[in-house]
């Protein structure tokens, strides 16, 4: 077994317990950060796949942006309510029979299909990471910009906000 299998396999571990524990944990900011956890070695697992540019993108995007604003919201409201926040699992029986039907629909599909390579597909030649980081900052980085300021709008937004409820409470 080579090196790279054994990382994937790895990862694949520890993506498949962090998504599994974010089932059975109780604490939302507890579940934010096994969400991290899973996020981050899926990209791990886009990078030994060769896919860098989608490993980028999910930790910039996903790890970096909404998951810091969900762990900043739940601090946030913490503090207002001076407890953390705690989730009941109420509905126990249905979310199994849910995620039992789910899992067996997506076993069904995924076995019925066909994963070998055709004769004539054709592997695309896609651009390097280095033209769409070229491209990011040279003709789209007005776009870029704007979606910085903007995302850093809202969270100041939302710290004023949050700062507000707080003091109007005491």
């Amino acid at each position: 077994m080579s090196f790279v299998t054994v990382m994937f396999y790895f990862f694949e571990a520890v993506a498949a317990l962090a998504g599994l524990s974010l089932v059975f944990v109780r604490n939302v900011f507890y579940g934010a950060l096994l969400l991290i956890v899973c996020l981050l070695s899926i990209a791990a697992i886009y990078i030994l796949a060769f896919a860098e540019f989608v490993a980028v993108t999910q930790i910039l995007i996903y790890a970096g942006g909404v998951l810091v604003v969900i762990i900043f919201g739940v601090m946030l409201t913490a503090k207002i309510s001076g407890r953390p926040l705690v989730v009941k699992h109420s509905n126990l029986f249905g979310g199994i029979l849910a995620s039992g039907s789910l899992l067996l629909l997506l076993s069904y599909f995924i076995l019925e299909q066909n994963f070998q390579a055709q004769q004539n597909d054709i592997v695309p030649n896609n651009p390097a990471i280095n033209s769409i980081g070229f491209g990011l900052m040279t003709d789209f980085v007005l776009p870029f910009e704007v979606a910085g300021i903007l995302l850093l709008i809202a969270l100041i937004g939302a710290a004023v906000i949050a700062s507000t409820i707080k003091s109007q409470k005491i």
